[in-house]
């Protein structure tokens, strides 16, 4: 048998708590830490711990050239190499899931230490909410009582520079447009998005507004929003619970046709309370209750019950080897990335906000549940952000950030 090493592997020293009942008894707090070491690899998705023993190897085992398995046994124990390749970071030639993956994430073109971010940063099961009043860190008293003072809102102006007033331009419609924009965080539960409505904010933010055919088999579309390259890897999935004229459910935005394509969920229907998701066969598929689609939107956006009652929510996935064939292995391609959901937020907000609606975008949500409840495999295509729009509430419940009364007038 032949081996490798994987593609890449960051290895991280961590400390590690859990609770001992034993010292607790003793008189002890009950918790007890004991440093571990974690090997990061994009292929697998996940950190898994290694025993100390497994490390060297990680560092000395080529990634490109097959060593003949003897060669490792005899230099690092066959142990050590059993455990390895049992997690999935030594890979036998023509081998198993892991070798696949590994072979699939080297032809994707992704800058290691970009990878590694992005794999080591998903969520799954979160509630970020919960989390915080946990830590009481749920209210701005908390954060200050345990954290002081935030840094400046502006970084001071350095010593003796000279600052040279701007003029103050009359303002115009756009501004009064600008001034509007504030984060939804009361939706109307119970009311539904007109078609029309929806499909022309569809058009505005995700739609082409011209194509382009540089080769054949090579085209770019134009968008309203700017993407480098001009390659748009970023596409919308939706959870649509409310919109006339449209079965609840999940879908993706297809630019070409201007048109939604239902997706089966590869999970099983959430019931309310779930903090995750469940994995099932496609083949398995249960129809999905209004109650059931609801609970998934809250897993969605990581436990924001207030972003979760949105009438449609935004799903904004990349394609990274969209962006990374033009930019292979390139330190700044997945920021790209990231850019691109960034400008799609903001025009969203504002397309949202002209139409009368109240927009939201967060970048705290489950990737880990939305990646298996929409098929995607993450070193492919992956969540950035979660994005939504719908009628606000007539009563104000959850606090929003309306300094000028533009949104909820006093009174």
């Amino acid at each position: 048998m032949e081996l490798r090493r994987c593609a890449v592997v960051w290895v991280e020293p961590r400390e590690v708590a859990h609770f001992a009942l034993d010292d607790l008894l003793a008189g002890g707090p009950g918790v007890v830490s004991r440093m571990a070491w974690f090997a990061h690899a994009p292929h697998l998705g996940r950190a898994v711990e290694v025993d100390p023993a497994a490390v060297p190897p990680l560092g000395e085992v080529s990634p490109v050239d097959w060593v003949l398995r003897d060669r490792l046994d005899t230099r690092f124990g066959a142990e050590v190499v059993d455990a390895l390749v049992d997690a999935g970071l030594l890979l036998a030639k023509g081998g198993d899931e892991a070798a696949l993956a590994d072979a699939g994430y080297r032809a994707l073109g992704w800058h290691p230490a970009a990878a590694v971010a992005h794999l080591a940063t998903r969520w799954e099961g979160v509630d970020g909410p919960r989390g915080m009043a946990e830590q009481g860190l749920d209210s701005n008293e908390g954060l200050l009582r345990q954290h002081g003072l935030p840094p400046p809102r502006e970084s001071p102006a350095a010593d003796g520079a000279a600052c040279m007033p701007l003029p103050r331009i009359a303002r115009d419609d756009f501004d009064g447009l600008l001034d509007t924009r504030a984060t939804c965080r009361n939706f109307d539960p119970l009311a539904a998005l007109p078609l029309p409505t929806f499909a022309r904010l569809m058009a505005r933010v995700f739609g082409a507004r011209g194509l382009g055919h540089p080769a054949p088999g090579f085209d770019v579309v134009k968008r309203t929003s700017p993407s480098g390259g001009a390659l748009h890897p970023v596409e919308c999935f939706l959870i649509v619970q409310r919109v006339d004229g449209i079965a609840p459910g999940l879908y993706r935005y297809r630019v070409d046709g201007h048109a939604l394509e239902a997706v089966v969920p590869r999970v099983a229907p959430p019931s309310d309370g779930d903090a995750g998701t469940r994995p099932v066969d496609v083949g398995a598929h249960a129809a999905w209750t209004p109650e059931a689609l609801h609970a998934f939107a809250r897993i969605a956006v990581a436990g924001q019950d207030f972003f979760a009652d949105a009438p449609v929510l935004c799903i904004l996935a990349p394609r990274f080897h969209r962006n990374f064939w033009k930019y292979r292995n390139h330190a700044k391609a997945y920021r790209v990335c990231v850019l691109d959901a960034g400008h799609l937020s903001q025009t969203l907000q504002l397309c949202a906000t002209e139409a009368g609606l109240g927009p939201f975008v967060t970048g705290a949500i489950n990737e880990v549940d939305l990646e298996r409840a929409f098929g995607m495999d993450p070193c492919v295509q992956s969540p950035i952000a979660v994005c939504g729009f719908g009628a606000r509430a007539v009563t104000l419940r959850e606090s929003e950030f309306d300094p000028n009364r533009k949104v909820w007038p006093r009174g």
